[in-house]
């Protein structure tokens, strides 16, 4: 070592050994690459919010077209299109015909507008819907033609405490339902 630490020397900064610098490029382009994959993931998860306008057609009690791109409500679970539920006489009642039948009805009212976030795991943009002032994502929960789904909580004890729609039958959770009818 040369006097007065001057010269070359086998440490790096904070008494670091040195490993050269074809390692040192490694290591740079790896985290390089993981700080890339971690944007991508998060643009991912939370996709950019974009609008959609237009006159939409109901897929099912909680799906649309709008524009040619098929959406899915956010934050809503309505029953599926061939779920049945049980009417307070005992009999079957076509719930999921009946939930489309309900979007169907606002979609005609006239335009929706759409603001979608991120996809769903089938690349179907989750949306809340608006007809002017009407939301329709609440309007559906709050009529009982779908349960909440991590939003519209309140909507849901209101319909729940008044007996609409769903509430007023028996039935099984849309999601359980579709685990207990794969496609």
């Amino acid at each position: 070592m040369a006097p007065f630490g001057f010269g070359r020397s086998r440490s790096g900064p904070f008494g670091w050994r040195r490993v050269g610098r074809p390692v040192d490029l490694v290591v740079a382009l790896g985290l390089l690459g993981f700080l890339a994959l971690f944007g991508a993931i998060l643009q991912y998860r939370l996709g950019p919010a974009r609008m959609l306008a237009g006159y939409a057609q109901a897929i099912d009690g909680d799906s649309l077209r709008l524009s040619g791109e098929e959406l899915r409500l956010e934050g809503i679970d309505a029953p599926e299109y061939r779920q049945s539920c049980t009417g307070p006489d005992g009999r079957p009642v076509a719930c999921g015909r009946a939930a489309h039948r309900a979007l169907q009805a606002l979609l005609a009212r006239g335009a929706v507008a759409c603001e979608i976030g991120k996809a769903d795991r089938y690349g179907r943009g989750l949306a809340r819907c608006r007809q002017g002032k009407t939301d329709i994502n609440a309007t559906l929960v709050s009529e009982g033609h779908a349960v909440s789904y991590g939003a519209y909580r309140a909507e849901e004890a209101a319909a729940r405490a008044a007996g609409r729609g769903l509430w007023a039958m028996r039935f099984e959770r849309p999601e359980a339902w579709r685990r207990s009818h794969p496609r």
